[in-house]
C-alpha cells in the first residue's frame, strides 16, 4: 500500500478532534504581504479556505494591498505625502486606493476561492453599512478607524455558506469613503463576531524572544512586557496591539503566524503542532 495514502488517512484521522472542535466556529483571517504575490501562493490560500467551509468553520477573509496601491499610484505618477512616516490619504490617493482594493485585490481573492469550489462574495465595509468610521487623525486625510460595525449582512452570508471577502474601506458619517489599516479592520470584525480566531498571516514566522526564537503562546501580560522591554518592537508592534484589543474586545484567541507557508492556516487549526504565536488569556 502507498505510504502517502497512509500518511494522508493518519493525519486526517488525527485531525478529528480539531474538525469537531471548530464546527461552526467563525474564524477571522487577515491576508496580505507576500502570501498575496503568487498565484500559487493565492490558490494554495484559497484551496485552505475552501477546505475550512466544508468542514463547518465560517471563514472571513479580510485583505490587505499595500504594494498593489503603491504600484498603480507611480503608474498614475500620483505624489504622495508622508506625516511621521504615514502616507496622507487625499482625495485623489483614496480614488485609487479604493479602486484597487474593492476592485483588483478584491475580487482576484474571490476569484481564486471560487475557482476552487468556494463561493465568495467581495465586499467592502461600505457594503450594508458593515463599517462606520471616524477619521483616525485629521493629518493623514481620510484614513479611518472603525466605530461602528453591522455583521447582518456577514450572518446572511453565513447562513447561505457563501464566504465573505472584505476590502478595508469604511464609510464617514458624512459619505467619505476611509482607508482602515487590514489588520485593524480585521480585529475589530473579529471583536463583533466574538469569533473563535483570528489569524494574522504576516512576513514572518511570528512573535520572537530576544534570542530570535519564536514564541508559541502568548498571554497578553506577557505581550506587554515584551513590547515595554522593545523586544516586539516596529510592525509587530500593531499587529501585537490589534490582537490585544481583539482579546479584549471577545475573541477567543488570535494567532500571529507567517502567511507564506504552505497551508499556514490548517496548520494552525486542525494539527496539533500549529503556526506561528497564539495569544490568549489563560484560563
Amino acid at each position: 500500500m502507498n505510504s502517502d495514502w497512509l500518511t494522508t488517512a493518519s493525519t486526517l484521522s488525527k485531525a478529528l478532534p480539531y474538525l469537531q472542535r471548530y464546527d461552526g466556529a467563525t474564524v477571522v483571517i487577515k491576508f496580505g504581504g507576500h502570501a498575496m504575490g503568487s498565484d500559487e501562493a493565492m490558490e494554495t490560500f484559497a484551496r485552505d479556505i475552501v477546505l475550512m467551509q466544508q468542514v463547518g468553520v465560517n471563514p472571513v477573509i479580510v485583505h490587505g494591498g499595500g504594494p498593489m496601491i503603491n504600484k498603480m499610484l507611480e503608474r498614475l505618477n500620483i505624489k504622495s505625502e508622508f506625516v511621521d512616516g504615514k502616507r496622507v490619504t487625499d482625495a485623489a490617493t483614496m480614488e485609487v486606493v479604493e479602486m484597487v482594493l474593492s476592485g483588483l485585490v478584491n475580487k482576484r481573492i474571490v476569484q481564486a476561492i471560487n475557482a476552487q469550489g468556494g463561493r465568495a462574495v467581495g465586499l467592502s465595509g461600505k457594503d450594508a453599512n458593515l463599517i462606520t468610521c471616524d477619521p483616525a487623525d485629521p493629518k493623514l486625510g481620510l484614513v479611518g478607524i472603525p466605530r461602528d460595525i453591522d455583521p447582518t449582512l456577514l450572518n446572511k452570508l453565513f447562513e447561505a455558506d457563501m464566504i465573505p471577502v472584505i476590502a478595508p474601506l469604511g464609510a464617514g458619517d458624512n459619505g467619505e469613503t476611509f482607508n482602515i489599516n487590514g489588520d485593524t479592520m480585521a480585529g475589530s470584525i473579529a471583536a463583533n463576531l466574538k469569533a473563535d480566531r483570528l489569524l494574522l498571516l504576516t512576513d514572518v514566522s511570528g512573535v520572537k524572544n530576544a534570542k530570535g526564537e519564536v514564541l508559541t503562546e502568548l498571554t497578553p501580560e506577557k505581550i506587554r512586557d515584551l513590547t515595554a522591554s522593545g523586544v516586539i518592537a516596529g510592525g509587530m508592534i500593531p499587529k501585537t496591539e490589534t490582537a490585544l484589543t481583539a482579546i479584549e474586545g471577545g475573541v477567543r484567541a488570535v494567532v500571529i503566524l507567517d502567511g507564506r507557508a504552505p497551508n499556514a492556516c490548517l496548520l494552525e487549526l486542525f494539527t496539533d503542532h500549529g503556526a506561528g504565536s497564539l495569544i490568549r488569556i489563560p484560563t
